[in-house]
């Protein structure tokens, strides 16, 4: 992983060296045409020093200055520094290349002094086009990183909430063979194999991040199959279903809370007629779900307190839709959870 950073910055720095030559050498090679492959030698020479000062100033040394950077005194030394390598160091850098007859000189420079003086405003816009670009690649890499936390920190809190929601409703599931148990009822073998199906698709199925909407389907029949073992034929249990792509991916046991709602806080508290209705509709990747169940009159029906299963699934789909709709609802006989997602509205991470 270091390796990787390190490759990148040293790549970093002879790109960004090539484009400044490219930039500097432009007016160059247009005004002077005839000379425009010896100038473009040349600038291989510069290529090389300035992306290798360049990394040192603003991968070494820069950092000494960062713990005191606001210091004015500080500030001016690392920029006299920098002055000073792309000036003085690039005009000896280019003298030995000329020396050794591998660099066209273009210049008429009488003095070592004026040969640095013109060198130092080659080094300052250097050293400025340096600064903006590295600027710009380090916020570049901020975005990414913080892009990179923002990623894992949902899916640190998805998966908490699923980890939530599976227990949750596997405990409202034994507890429903448990009060067949305890009426030694012939069915608590049978509530015991529907339940071992539900264990199977949550290890098996629910472990991924989607499944097909026909696999929620059938796991929604298994639990109403294994609640329906508790009552008798007085519970009325329908179920629409509307579905043009079977094969259409959803998160496993997304809809499951809305249904185990029905019968916990609405059946099982039901004395006379209980009922569930149950419609699901699937078309051009929208879906809606709706669940109507039987309450009991009370004087509290205005007020809705949601459980944990239904304060999961709102942050749920916060996490994984922009366009998505929860709504619940209750009159005086009756809750109604409705759900409309565009399947199609994944958050973009």
């Amino acid at each position: 992983m270091r390796k990787d950073s390190s490759r990148r910055l040293v790549l970093f720095y002879f790109i960004t060296a090539i484009a400044f030559m490219t930039v500097y050498s432009i007016g160059e090679i247009l005004a002077h045409p005839e000379t425009k492959y010896s100038r473009m030698f040349n600038s291989v020479f510069a290529i090389s020093y300035l992306a290798v000062i360049n990394a040192f100033l603003f991968e070494v040394a820069l950092p000494k200055f960062k713990t005191s950077i606001r210091s004015l005194l500080k500030g001016s030394l690392f920029l006299l520094m920098g002055i000073v390598l792309l000036s003085f160091g690039f005009y000896g850098w280019r003298a030995i290349w000329v020396y050794l007859g591998a660099y066209t000189p273009y210049t008429n420079e009488n003095s070592i002094l004026k040969g640095i003086a013109i060198h130092t405003q080659f080094s300052i816009a250097s050293l400025i086009f340096f600064g903006i670009v590295r600027f710009g690649y380090n916020y570049y890499q901020l975005r990414i990183t913080a892009g990179q936390l923002r990623i894992e920190k949902q899916e640190a809190e998805l998966n908490y909430l699923k980890s939530q929601t599976n227990p949750h409703f596997l405990f409202n599931t034994l507890n429903n063979i448990y009060s067949l148990s305890l009426d030694k009822s012939d069915l608590a073998p049978e509530s015991i194999l529907r339940l071992s199906k539900i264990l199977r698709f949550m290890l098996y199925d629910a472990g991924g991040s989607y499944i097909l909407v026909e696999q929620e389907v059938k796991i929604i029949n298994d639990y109403i199959s294994l609640e329906k073992l508790r009552y008798d034929d007085s519970l009325r249990v329908d179920f629409k279903q509307e579905i043009d792509d079977q094969g259409q991916r959803i998160p496993p046991l997304l809809l499951i809370p809305l249904v185990e709602n029905a019968f916990k806080h609405g059946v099982s508290e039901t004395r006379n007629h209980p009922f569930v209705e149950l419609e699901i509709r699937l078309q051009n990747q929208e879906l809606f779900f709706e669940v109507r169940n039987s309450v009991e009159s009370s004087a509290e029906q205005i007020y809705i307190k949601e459980n944990i299963g239904l304060s999961n699934l709102r942050r749920q789909l916060a996490l994984l839709y922009t366009s998505y709709d929860l709504h619940v609802t209750r009159t005086e006989d009756l809750f109604t959870s409705s759900l409309k997602i565009n399947l199609n509205s994944h958050v973009k991470n």
